[in-house]
C-alpha cells in the first residue's frame, strides 16, 4: 500500500480497477483548509492522462509493472510474436497493443514488453536502431552544404527524412522515439 502523501514521479498504483502512473505531483498546503496532493496520472493500459487531487492520507495498492526483454520473432496477421531468449516461450501481442514507433523494429530485435498481472499492454522498441535504406532518390554532387532532407524508405517499410547525400543500400541509425535520422551506422 502507498499513501498519496508518498507519491513521486513514476510511482504506479491501483485505483478503481485502473493502473495509474504518477506523471506530476504537487503537495499543496493552503492557508485555510486541509492539505492535499494534486496529481497528473496516466492510465498505463489505455494511455489516458487525468488530473486529480487526493487526501495525503488516502491509501492505494501498489501496482507492479513487469518489464521483460523479449526478442521479436515474426507476425502472423494481426498477432506479433515475441520469444523469451531463456525459455524460448512465445508471447503473442495484438497489433492494437503495439506503439506507432514499432514500425522501425525488424525480426530478431530485442524489445521490452510491459505487462500487469500477466496481461501485456505495451511494447517498448529499442531507442536506437540501425536499418538499411531500401528506396530513396539519388543524391547529387554538391548538395551537402545545406541541411535539406528527402524521404527514404528503410528495410522495415517505415519512411524517414534523411539528408540528400544518403543513398540506397546505406545503413543509417534512427531514434525510434522521434523517428529522426541520427547519422550513418557505425557497423
Amino acid at each position: 500500500m502507498i499513501s498519496a502523501g508518498d507519491f513521486r514521479n513514476g510511482v504506479t498504483f491501483e485505483e478503481d480497477g485502473n493502473v495509474l502512473q504518477v506523471i506530476e505531483f504537487q503537495h499543496v498546503k493552503p492557508g485555510k483548509g486541509a492539505a492535499f496532493v494534486r496529481t497528473k496520472t496516466k492510465n498505463v493500459i489505455t494511455g489516458a492522462v487525468t488530473e486529480k487531487s487526493y487526501n495525503p492520507t488516502a491509501k492505494f495498492p501498489t501496482a507492479y509493472i513487469e518489464r521483460k526483454e523479449l526478442e521479436y520473432s515474426y507476425n502472423d496477421g494481426d498477432m506479433y510474436y515475441f520469444m523469451d531468449q531463456e525459455t524460448y516461450d512465445m508471447t503473442p501481442v495484438a497489433a492494437s497493443d503495439l506503439p506507432e514507433n514499432f514500425k522501425f523494429v525488424k525480426e530478431n530485435m530485442v524489445c521490452r514488453l510491459l505487462s500487469y498481472k500477466g496481461k501485456v499492454f505495451g511494447v517498448e522498441p529499442p531507442n536506437f536502431v540501425d536499418l538499411v535504406v531500401t528506396k530513396t532518390d539519388p543524391g547529387f554532387a554538391g548538395n551537402t552544404a545545406t541541411n535539406t532532407l528527402k524521404p527514404a524508405t528503410v528495410e522495415t517499410g517505415a519512411e524517414v527524412k534523411v539528408p540528400l547525400f544518403i543513398n540506397e543500400g546505406e545503413k543509417i541509425q534512427i531514434d525510434t522515439r522521434t523517428g529522426e535520422y541520427l547519422g550513418r551506422s557505425k557497423e
